[in-house]
């Protein structure tokens, strides 16, 4: 009966407890110590959402080339859903080759790979890659920044909206720095993005004469251990920006900084940040990807149990001294009765400490339960009287 329960899965979702937005959490003299030269600044821990320093977070500013984590995430969610793939070729616009700034200097009717635009966006921030590529997922850049915006609001952002695909100047589009955190999460959930985010130097067009050489714009890649991505940003307008992402065993941090006044200074102010998330904090990995997190029975259901596991892994962020068993689980469950429809949240599981929430896991539907017919509920039926093998007891 394992075997037949194991096509009804369920599967987890990591949610931030509306408590982080504004909860921060800072060492002796990090206000004054942390990025004091940008106009806004976060640190937040990448597995629960956790703010661990702040600065004008929540400030509406020009995004510049940061903007693009928003297309990368769309482009990675549209290859991951199987819409487009890697390989496809994409014919270049001769809207798209005209882009200024930085660019790989794409000509019109040229056709290269959605993997090579990737490499073009990720490492060398290339407009015109960014805007090929939103053209080929939206028909038209303008219905992709359409996409764009519809996706920041699913993502609860309140201090973002764009104009464009790869963040060149223009009114109304701006975001802030704890937006770009969310959006630079939620990117992280595609763990092949960092294979291009991470590369320092790359090539295209190498069946060329005169192959195109890529360096990262993000120089941390090199240089800052454990860094891989994610994006950096420059216009007069918007000054120096970045998002930063840096792992070291479980523990995976993002620092955005917005507004510094030069390259040298932002990346100093970053690796600064991050520091002070390594020199403090730990993770704890509660749940391996695939691992089982609980058993549940569906009343009326077919089958009558289903098996919620973890989607990805899911970490605890302690500080340096604590223990695991200074924190409580606390599980609710909402009453689970067939139909369930995928997506629908079925509980939630609590981390505290001190009687305070530190992380939060959504319970979600990763699949359609169906109502169970009268033959079904009548095996169920017998199963729960005659304890027939098979039988999964529902874990509380």
């Amino acid at each position: 009966m394992l075997k037949k329960f194991s096509r009804f899965i369920l599967s987890i979702s990591v949610t931030l407890p509306l408590m982080f937005a504004h909860t921060t959490a800072f060492a002796e003299g990090a206000e004054t110590d942390l990025a004091p030269n940008s106009l806004s600044a976060v640190l937040i821990d990448a597995s629960t959402g956790k703010v661990l320093f702040e600065k004008n977070s929540h400030k509406p500013l020009p995004p510049a080339s940061i903007t693009k984590l928003m297309t990368m995430l769309l482009v990675m969610e549209a290859v991951d859903e199987g819409k487009i793939s890697l390989k496809d070729q994409v014919r270049v616009s001769e809207y798209a080759a005209s882009m200024g700034g930085t660019q790989i200097f794409l000509e019109p009717g040229e056709q290269m790979s959605v993997h090579d635009l990737l490499k073009g966006v990720a490492i060398a921030s290339a407009n015109d890659a960014s805007v090929a590529l939103a053209e080929y997922i939206g028909g038209t850049e303008e219905n992709f920044v359409a996409m764009m915006n519809k996706r920041a609001s699913e993502l609860g952002l309140k201090n973002t909206h764009f104009q464009n695909s790869n963040g060149l100047p223009a009114d109304n589009h701006y975001s802030s720095a704890y937006d770009i955190a969310i959006i630079s999460r939620e990117l992280l959930k595609h763990p092949r993005i960092t294979q291009y985010t991470g590369v320092y130097q790359d090539y295209l067009r190498q069946n060329s004469k005169k192959p195109f050489w890529l360096v990262n714009t993000n120089k941390l890649v090199r240089f800052y251990p454990g860094l891989d991505g994610l994006k950096t940003g420059f216009t007069s307008e918007a000054r120096f920006c970045l998002s930063a992402t840096a792992q070291r065993k479980h523990l995976r941090v993002i620092a955005v900084v917005m507004g510094e006044p030069d390259a040298k200074t932002r990346n100093k102010e970053v690796s600064d940040m991050l520091d002070y998330a390594f020199n403090r904090y730990t993770s704890h990995l509660l749940y391996k990807k695939g691992a089982v997190i609980a058993e549940k029975a569906i009343e009326k259901g077919d089958p009558g149990v289903v098996r919620i596991r973890a989607n990805q892994p899911f970490s605890l962020l302690m500080e340096k001294g604590e223990k695991i068993s200074d924190y409580q689980q606390k599980w609710e469950w909402r009453k689970l009765k067939a139909p369930i429809s995928k997506g629908d949240v079925l509980g939630k599981v609590q981390f505290l400490k001190d009687g305070k929430v530190e992380a939060e896991l959504e319970l979600v539907s990763a699949v359609d339960v169906q109502k169970a017919n009268l033959w079904s509920s009548l095996k169920q039926v017998l199963k729960d009287v005659f304890y027939l093998p098979g039988n999964i007891r529902e874990q509380d």
